[in-house]
């Protein structure tokens, strides 16, 4: 299915045409990738820190106003573009999913971070005042680390990177009601990284509760206590994601999103994405969505 979509990778935008870490600062990236303005998908995290400009960039169909000392994280799979008005200085990070999984006895460290969210309203900071001039020297370091052709270069950058998260997610930028939120519950956590990997085919609560080894009214109650919805609900949620992803790549018509998304016919697409978003497929492919 990702594969429909625009998708990159890390190495084509790696000076050392590298797969797993790439690091500079904004304004050469930039420069070097211009074309980068459309509507695209990574296949790895991308962190950016902007320090210098302004302009707008969107992630997931929510829409920022860039800024100094604007931090923003975005997970794999998730679609994003920018405009930007003037000249726009800072860093930029990206790593792939299996950067740390080698490092870390958790695998799904990462996850308890609240900014690496599937909820892009979640993925944009600000930086607090009294973190800045630490996280840009952090930044420095990585550079610096980066440019090192030693055997503990990889090892060191994923110091440094942890270390960012760290500072910033014990900081004043991240909101602490959504952190706890987030790290509440592992059930729910759990939940909703299987509905990553399976909302095409798996869209019944029960399904999930299985895999989960609850019930389907364990599961719904944690769902409404910890995020405030039923389990269908983000069930649903995930699936109009990934038709709104789908339907701003013009080159697929509805009938082949319907398909793409496991859907017995067209029909029955547009009936579901009208009564979750209040409008056609057709109609939202219109409006400015990105």
């Amino acid at each position: 299915m990702h594969g429909s979509f625009p998708r990159l990778d890390i190495g084509p935008l790696s000076e050392y045409r590298e797969d797993h870490i790439m690091i500079a600062r904004f304004s050469d990236y930039v420069h070097e990738h211009q074309s980068l303005v459309f509507p695209h998908r990574h296949s790895f995290y991308h962190l950016v820190l902007f320090t210098e400009g302004a302009g707008r960039h969107t992630i997931d169909f929510h829409h920022f106003q860039a800024s100094p000392y604007q931090v923003y994280f975005m997970i794999p799979g998730q679609v994003h573009t920018w405009d930007f008005n003037d000249q726009m200085e800072g860093y930029v990070v990206n790593f792939s999913d299996s950067f740390f999984k080698s490092f870390l006895l958790q695998p799904e460290y990462l996850d308890s971070f609240s900014f690496l969210d599937q909820d892009s309203s979640n993925n944009v900071l600000m930086l607090a005042e009294g973190i800045r001039g630490q996280i840009c020297g952090l930044f420095e370091e990585l550079l610096s680390q980066n440019a090192r052709a030693t055997a503990w270069r990889d090892d060191m950058v994923r110091v440094l990177l942890i270390q960012i998260f760290l500072i910033i997610e014990q900081s004043d930028s991240v909101d602490r009601k959504k952190n706890a939120e987030k790290g509440k519950n592992a059930t729910v956590r759990n939940f909703i990284r299987l509905i990553d990997k399976n909302y095409d085919r798996l869209r019944l609560p029960g399904q999930y509760a299985e895999m989960l080894n609850v019930t389907p009214n364990h599961l719904n109650a944690l769902c409404k206590e910890h995020v405030g919805m039923q389990a269908g609900e983000l069930i649903r949620n995930r699936i109009v994601l990934e038709a709104k992803r789908l339907l701003i790549n013009l080159d697929l018509t509805v009938s082949e999103i319907a398909y793409k998304l496991n859907f017995n016919d067209n029909s029955y697409f547009t009936k579901f994405f009208r009564k979750e978003t209040g409008m056609t497929p057709e109609d939202f492919r219109k409006s400015p969505a990105l």
